[in-house]
């Protein structure tokens, strides 16, 4: 023997190389879609949601290099096009849009889905929710509302039984004021519901009525906030008037759970990408959102179960 590496345990040798390297180039496929990816968004045009998926599919479509196809789904606030998405394979080629909304209907012992049930690829989008009237209503100022509202019922338009607006409505109530939900899940029946005289209160993100604000057509009576919002000084943060709860409207981008931890990594990264361009910042600002609003898929899900946490306290469910 002369010292050199006997002739089966070399070829043993390039053998396993040559398995690694096939392994890690499957491995890199596995990584990414093979095919488009359907992004649904469980929400009618023009809302919220949709804006989201509207401005993210182009740049995300770049960057997976495949092409992904927005699909609306309304019904149920956010579960009828949720369900779709859980439905198909957890293999990462159906993707859906995760509203605050949605997330609030877990408080429903019924709902036919749980929060382990899908796995949150990022949030993109964090939003202060707040209370709207409209222009020419006699109602100036919050108090004027809370005044009124112990005197007769208010009505607030908001998506639904069950969303987040029907729980900052009962927190309300439960406080002594008289409101009651006008359930107007269509986004454009829900922002004109308050100039039509057909409810008196609006609850919805604060971005999301940014036209009409601009327009004159409606106010910011009360921020769900902390604090006041600087481009709205003049209006009241919901902690001024001892009421404590606070609610992010937030977008998601959500898989179904059981997806392959490296396509969901994977789409977190494109998404991060996607959130650090110069063009999707000024939008969060155009939207009124947090310029920090992204959160990757390693915090996502534990925001979302903090979120939960705060509905369920402030709404008396168990």
């Amino acid at each position: 023997m002369d010292g050199d590496t006997p002739v089966p345990r070399k070829l043993a040798l390039i053998a396993f190389a040559l398995a690694s390297v096939a392994f890690q180039s499957v491995l890199a496929q596995e990584k990414s879609p093979a095919r488009p990816i359907e992004l649904v968004v469980p929400w009618g045009p023009g809302g919220g949601p949709d804006a989201l998926a509207r401005k993210i599919a182009p740049a995300l479509a770049k960057q997976l290099k495949v092409p992904l196809p927005v699909l609306n789904v309304p019904g149920a606030i956010g579960q009828t096009g949720l369900e779709q998405m859980l439905a198909r394979p957890a293999d990462g080629h159906t993707i859906s849009v995760f509203a605050s909304e949605t997330l609030a209907v877990q408080l429903d012992p019924a709902a036919r889905w749980k929060l382990e049930d899908i796995s949150p690829a990022a949030i993109m989008i964090r939003q202060a929710s707040a209370f709207f009237i409209a222009e020419a209503s006699p109602l100036r100022t919050w108090k004027d509302v809370e005044a009124q509202a112990t005197v007769k019922p208010l009505k607030v338009a908001i998506a639904g039984h069950g969303s987040a607006g029907d729980l900052i409505v009962r927190y309300l109530t439960a406080k002594g004021l008289k409101l009651q939900p006008a359930l107007i899940p269509r986004t454009s029946e829900r922002h004109k519901a308050i100039l039509r005289g057909e409810a008196d209160l609006l609850f919805e993100p604060l971005g999301d009525v940014k036209d009409f604000l601009e327009n004159k057509q409606m106010r910011p009576m009360l921020i769900l906030a902390r604090a006041r919002f600087p481009a709205y000084g003049n209006v009241p943060a919901s902690r001024e008037f001892g009421h404590t709860i606070v609610i992010h409207q937030f977008g998601a981008v959500v898989m179904r759970s059981g997806t392959d931890p490296a396509r969901v990594t994977a789409l977190s990264d494109a998404l991060a990408r996607v959130a650090a361009a110069e063009d999707y910042r000024s939008w969060l600002k155009d939207r009124h959102a947090d310029e920090r609003s992204f959160i990757p898929a390693a915090g996502a899900l534990s925001f979302l179960w903090q979120e939960l946490d705060t509905l369920r306290k402030h709404s008396g469910v168990k």
